[in-house]
């Protein structure tokens, strides 16, 4: 195992993780995660936290060899850094997208709330602000990852779900205007279908934020405006001027019954 200094902010929690009983580091696969970050003691020590908790962990150091990991061997959740050299992390969520789906969860800089919306409208998953605990880390990416486990699982007895002309497939995490397919994200999906689920009904921002993003609203939290918002451009672009999605002040959202 890699040693680490004991000054480092992260070192107290892979003390932790290490000294835990054997039995409790032997849980199930949790599943593959990609880390992607050029700060290899950082990214050895997030590995190893990561690894104990039953994921299976990959490291890739820019954004050129991560692009070629996904490719050649995919993975079942990305976490990407913003800030390395060369390729961003930002430019690497937006190639990604052009080929793949696979949930992204992005590592931003404390503060930094243009970096943290930016990478939303792109289509990342969720946001974890740096300095983060390896902890937080973990209980993000089980949270994404639980959510669309629940989705494929439900997807296996659920119809198409239609409202007008929007119709939504559970069981293929799929979405359409008319015959025109939606290129949407995870978490866009999630959020859309939560929506139709419930058309001609407000659903508050909490309850979509619980119900598609896996977890109760934060103070300043914007995850849910900022999809919501680029659900709307998607569904603009194929169903015009029409307001599908209306916004009911102060309370959340609610999908339009045609």
């Amino acid at each position: 195992m890699p040693n680490f200094p004991r000054t480092h902010p992260l070192a107290p929690a892979i003390i932790a993780v290490r000294e835990r009983p054997w039995g409790e580091l032997m849980a199930a696969e949790a599943g593959r995660v990609l880390l992607v970050d050029d700060d290899r003691e950082l990214s050895a020590m997030l590995g190893e936290y990561i690894g104990h908790e039953g994921f299976a962990v990959e490291r890739a150091f820019d954004g050129e060899s991560g692009l070629a990991q996904l490719r050649d061997a995919g993975a079942d959740i990305v976490v990407l850094d913003v800030m390395m050299p060369r390729v961003s992390g930002m430019e690497v969520l937006r190639r990604l997208r052009a080929f793949s789906g696979v949930p992204v969860l992005m590592l931003t800089a404390r503060g930094d709330d243009v970096d943290c919306v930016l990478s939303l409208e792109l289509g990342a998953d969720d946001y974890v602000q740096k300095p983060c605990t390896p902890r937080e880390l973990v209980a993000r990416l089980r949270a994404i990852l639980r959510r669309t486990s629940a989705a494929r699982i439900q997807a296996l007895t659920d119809d198409a779900i239609t409202v007008g002309a929007l119709a939504v497939w559970p069981q293929r995490r799929q979405a359409a205007y008319g015959s025109t397919p939606l290129a949407l994200t995870s978490s866009e999906y999630n959020l859309l279908e939560v929506l139709a689920r419930h058309a001609g009904s407000v659903v508050t921002k909490n309850d979509l934020s619980q119900l598609a993003l896996g977890r109760s609203m934060g103070l300043f939290d914007r995850n849910v405006d900022v999809h919501v918002s680029a659900i709307r451009q998607k569904l603009a672009q194929v169903a015009g001027e029409r307001t599908l999605i209306q916004t009911v002040r102060g309370v959340g959202y609610q999908l339009i019954r045609e």
